[in-house]
């Protein structure tokens, strides 16, 4: 027995595919048909009404195709895209790259999903903080890719300890209903922690175990004076009520008695929505379950090119295509390769491409950012995107 994942390489030989590419193959093959094909990846629509999204998991596109005989083009890891553009391209014999179709929109289509919901939820939080916490939620041969695609999307923190390994930062946590249930009170709890627990740890005190969450929230701070640094609310949708309330509730009687540092961590059933309504009063976000269990995108990948010449299915737009973005306001635009728009944008800038090569013969010509830097660059964009209501 063993944990249910393909291995790098069943993924990277073509096993994790579906079966009709490979039947697809050999009837090609065995035909004698060889074709060179351009192929994009884009999406007709966005989950949920978005207005945008955030292309991650081309690292892994490139552990998947290097060494193969394909020329890839795409936009950055980290971009802002729309539905109906081209992220990506392939060029390549056809019968060279259909097994790679299937794991490829996997890696593409959860990763960037993943993305795009962490960013809406640092929008919404705006210069407050969210902590990506969804790895129980999901297989943990995924959490270093959630914490990952998370952090890109403008987490600022992740609790997975692989994970944190992995982006070079420390990883972010509280503590447990389990250590206060096991411990007997909560107070007793973090007076262990903080005797126990590496000073460079943030104290951080979960109030909604045993009692009211305003008079537990006192007592910690009163336990640990300075050196406590959030109180953090998980409390059940039984017992939530007007979660509002109660954070202008508790702000008011910690800032009262001096105890102004104390910032409030709400967690549990949050999302860009509930970060929202929360926002005037929290202070840092626990997310789980809405990064992690994000919608796809739902990305599709389609023949536009056949030996040269444009050829695509009814509702595709044939001929290879290059995406050209707005360096101030993100807005793209599509235009045949090789060309440049004719317009500038809106907001009177010259478009930027964004289309860059990836891959010429599976080998890698282009440097990858790494994701500190990728989610730089979508905490920049964030400041100029739309909304969402």
């Amino acid at each position: 027995m063993g944990f249910n994942v393909a291995s790098d390489e069943e993924i990277r030989s073509g096993k994790v595919t579906d079966i009709y590419f490979v039947r697809t193959v050999r009837t090609l093959q065995s035909a004698g048909i060889k074709k060179r094909v351009v192929m994009e990846v884009t999406t007709s629509s966005l989950p949920d009404g978005y207005k945008w999204a955030v292309l991650a998991g081309i690292d892994e596109v490139v552990h998947l195709l290097e060494g193969k005989p394909v020329n890839v083009d795409c936009i950055p890891e980290g971009s802002i895209f729309r539905a109906g553009e081209p992220v990506l391209r392939v060029e390549a014999e056809y019968t060279d790259f259909a097994i790679f179709e299937t794991p490829l929109l996997g890696l593409l289509c959860q990763a960037s999903g993943v993305a795009t919901k962490a960013a809406r939820c640092k929008k919404a939080a705006g210069e407050k903080l969210v902590v990506s916490f969804g790895a129980r939620r999901m297989h943990p041969a995924l959490a270093p890719m959630i914490d990952r695609a998370a952090f890109i999307g403008g987490c600022d923190g992740v609790a997975v300890i692989k994970s944190a390994e992995l982006l070079g930062i420390e990883p972010v946590g509280t503590m447990p209903h389990a250590l206060i249930i096991v411990v007997g009170d909560m107070v007793e709890a973090l007076k262990l922690f903080d005797k126990f627990i590496e000073p460079s740890v943030r104290r951080t005190a979960l109030i909604d175990t045993f009692a009211d969450e305003k008079f537990e929230a006192l007592r910690a701070a009163e336990a640990l004076g300075e050196k406590l640094y959030a109180v953090r609310f998980d409390t059940p949708s039984s017992r939530r009520g007007n979660m509002c309330a109660l954070l202008r509730e508790v702000r008011w009687e910690l800032d009262i008695r001096g105890y102004n540092h104390v910032k409030l961590f709400v967690s549990g059933g949050v999302d860009e929505y509930e970060i929202k309504r929360l926002n005037e009063f929290a202070d840092v976000y626990g997310v789980g379950t809405a990064i992690s269990n994000a919608p796809v995108i739902n990305f599709a990948m389609d023949i536009v090119e056949v030996d040269g010449k444009p050829l695509a299915k009814r509702g595709k737009m044939s001929g290879a295509k290059d995406i050209y973005q707005c360096p101030e306001c993100y807005q793209n635009i599509v235009v045949p390769l090789n060309c440049r728009p004719q317009k500038r944008c809106k907001c009177a800038n010259e478009y930027v491409k964004l289309t860059q090569p990836l891959l010429r013969n599976g080998k890698l010509v282009a440097e990858l950012p790494s994701p500190k830097e990728m989610r730089q660059h979508v905490l920049k964009a964030l400041k100029n995107l739309e909304d969402f209501g």
